[in-house]
């Protein structure tokens, strides 16, 4: 009789803060829709984003758009049209996306589509799977009628080729401004995407965190969204969306549970990191966070109040 009240009591407390958190959902922010997002090619994204949801659309319809502002411009070189490409000289693009339902889709190493973030919606909703790469993602994309381009434009042609003949290496300082764009709409309702063409010059075939659920992205539609910029390498090992929205489920505020995982990154690296992470987080109720490692980081904020970029410094 002792050892069975033993089990049954440790069973109740190994439970309880299972329970306890489960219960922690947080109140959802009605009155206030808004679209945070990445970099300063994030304001004409929440521009697009924002007229969808100023009309009472949803935070996915309004995600999705945003990021195909980015995926079409020749100018933003780290995403999609105008990205700078591999080794080989191929635009490879990824993408994800992911709704308040828990669905999602993702595409990796994608090319000649200008929009892989609606590729990666389409695999949500008409598939049975998360993520297609590559060939197949191609042909899949080209199935649902998206149209094959050249993303290789004439500048990133010249760059690619200066790099080529200087043989020079590059670094993740630079070439990592991956679009993420987070959303809550008049519904309370989160969504959250991501797409890039990232780091330059890579080596062909690489895919970093950007179309990876739980790394470059992460929505729970109880607790809060978040998204990630940077170095893709360090954001997988350290499941980086992820990460951020449980340490919300446990208490932190956005901007703390942002610091606190990039405080694990800079733990790992000796204090001494020489690149860069960054994060920006949606709570449920509306407040928000972001945090990076060092030098500074700038996000877009469209809400009511108009769309405005921000600049923080990093942590070290």
């Amino acid at each position: 009789m002792k050892r069975r009240k033993f089990i049954k009591t440790t069973a109740v407390s190994i439970a309880a803060p299972t329970i306890l958190l489960s219960n922690q959902n947080i109140p959802s922010n009605h009155n206030n829709p808004l679209v945070l997002s990445t970099w300063t090619h994030g304001l004409p994204a929440n521009k697009a984003a924002w007229k969808i949801l100023s009309k009472n659309g949803s935070a996915l319809d309004a995600v999705e758009a945003g990021a195909k502002v980015p995926e079409a411009d020749p100018k933003s070189t780290s995403v999609g049209y105008g990205g700078l490409p591999d080794e080989q000289g191929k635009v490879t693009l990824d993408a994800c996306i992911m709704d308040h339902t828990g669905n999602c889709g993702s595409v990796a190493f994608i090319q000649n589509i200008k929009h892989p973030i609606s590729v990666a919606r389409k695999i949500m909703e008409v598939t049975k799977h998360v993520m297609l790469v590559g060939e197949g993602a191609r042909q899949f994309a080209v199935s649902q009628g998206f149209e094959e381009t050249d993303l290789l434009t004439d500048e990133s042609r010249k760059a690619w080729k200066k790099w080529e003949k200087e043989q020079f290496q590059s670094t993740p300082h630079d070439t990592h401004d991956t679009i993420s764009i987070l959303a809550q709409d008049y519904k309370g309702n989160l969504a959250g995407a991501c797409t890039t063409s990232g780091w330059a010059y890579k080596l062909h075939g690489r895919v970093g965190d950007s179309p990876i659920i739980g790394a470059g992205l992460f929505v729970d539609n109880e607790i809060g969204c978040t998204a990630a910029t940077g170095l893709g390498e360090e954001v997988i090992k350290t499941t980086g969306s992820f990460l951020v929205v449980e340490l919300m489920r446990q208490g932190y505020s956005p901007n703390e549970a942002c610091e606190e995982a990039l405080k694990r990154i800079i733990k790992k690296h000796n204090r001494n990191p020489d690149f860069q992470v960054s994060y920006i987080a949606l709570r449920k109720d509306g407040e928000i966070g972001s945090a990076c490692i060092n030098g500074s980081f700038e996000y877009a904020l469209a809400n009511k109040k108009g769309n405005k970029l921000h600049k923080i410094k990093g942590l070290i």
